[in-house]
């Protein structure tokens, strides 16, 4: 079986066990349309950006969303919507252990890059879905630092975030090597 193949039979996993009564190939042509909806504008929104001084990774996020508490090991941050508290973007990044990273290289997980950042940097940009929320997540790894986003929702809201969360996927940025 092929990543492929286990990576959509996962997916329609998790959508069929929505309990929407649709068929899974019905759920994920409703989900990926109204992710193509055309109401983000990002001219529109007023943007700040998020520098992380511990490991120098920036992200944009609306202005108008609150910050959480960051962590006393200041490894990242969290925002939530002043509209919608269940919905928040949050960044961060950790060192990876040599032990990890032999683990890594000798199950053969690797996950092969799906998405490049503006800054051209490739990662792996994952959404999951379960009945109650959905979230995108970004990860990118560099001189064993992992650098991870994520946008995340309830699952019946998700499609309103999507190409938020994605715009701003898109404009994390890492130190340069």
């Amino acid at each position: 079986m092929t990543t492929a193949t286990v990576k959509t039979f996962c997916l329609r996993q998790k959508i069929s066990g929505l309990g929407f009564g649709l068929s899974p190939a019905i759920a994920i042509l409703i989900m990926l349309w109204s992710c193509t909806a055309t109401d983000f504008n990002v001219e529109a929104i007023t943007w700040k950006t998020y520098s992380n001084s511990r490991y120098g990774f920036e992200f944009p996020y609306p202005s108008n969303w609150t910050s959480l508490a960051a962590p006393e090991n200041d490894d990242g941050i969290g925002f939530i919507s002043p509209q919608n508290n269940s919905v928040e973007i949050r960044g961060w990044a950790s060192h990876q252990l040599v032990n990890s990273i032999v683990k890594d290289r000798e199950s053969g997980k690797k996950i092969k890059p799906n998405f490049q950042t503006a800054q051209g940097i490739a990662g792996v940009l994952v959404v999951e879905v379960d009945p109650q929320a959905t979230s995108m997540t970004l990860t990118l790894t560099q001189n064993q630092v992992k650098y991870y986003w994520q946008g995340r929702s309830n699952s019946q809201e998700f499609p309103n975030y999507y190409r938020l969360f994605h715009y701003i996927a898109q404009q994390y940025r890492i130190p340069k090597s």
